[in-house]
């Protein structure tokens, strides 16, 4: 446990292609609030549309505790040649017997349907099965979010079943699609 631990409290600064993936902090706020503000963003995850620029910095509070915590956790998705702070990605939970976990995101609409998600995923992936040493790593999308599942499909991960009222957001109980891709399976 002390081992995930660690790495969840340092947080490796990941890097693709077009990313950097690197820890959150509260000067992040003004890029967090200008997508977290849009409710086609926040329709498909467990968090509310953020109405200030308060609210987007308690959130940034939120994640610098789970970093010094050592608790599972997400980067900042922040593009390479700007350093602007586009998504969120990261580890929701994560099972130290079974070494499984589930990972979350959420991205700003501006940057949907470019492959960055993908590639931010990809990353995430590898970092859980080379560096975390899991064996499953699973996601799950509400069942009016088909691109989601796109998304996990495009790294390999596999449809697993449809789970009845698994999730409860905004204020309603949603079916969600499991996704999920094992150490041994190819990964795309």
């Amino acid at each position: 446990m002390l081992f995930y631990r660690e790495i969840f409290s340092l947080l490796p600064v990941l890097t693709t292609d077009r990313l950097i993936l690197r820890k959150m902090k509260l000067s992040d706020a003004r890029d967090l609030f200008a997508y977290a503000k849009d409710p086609e963003v926040s329709r498909h995850v467990l968090w509310e549309t953020h109405t200030s620029i308060r609210q987007s910095r308690r959130f940034l509070r939120a994640a610098k505790r789970q970093y010094r915590l050592g608790q599972p956790c997400s980067w900042a998705i922040t593009l390479k040649n700007s350093g602007r702070m586009i998504g969120t990605i990261g580890f929701m939970w994560l099972n130290t017997e079974w070494l499984s976990a589930e990972v979350g995101y959420s991205l700003s609409r501006e940057y949907w349907n470019r492959g960055l998600m993908t590639e931010a995923l990809r990353a995430v992936i590898a970092f859980g099965f080379d560096t975390l040493r899991l064996q499953r790593i699973e996601a799950q999308h509400t069942l009016d979010n088909p691109a989601s599942g796109r998304v996990m499909q495009h790294v390999g991960m596999q449809y697993e079943g449809t789970l009845r009222q698994r999730v409860k957001n905004k204020g309603k109980y949603e079916d969600v699609k499991l996704f999920a891709i094992l150490r041994t399976d190819p990964r795309l």
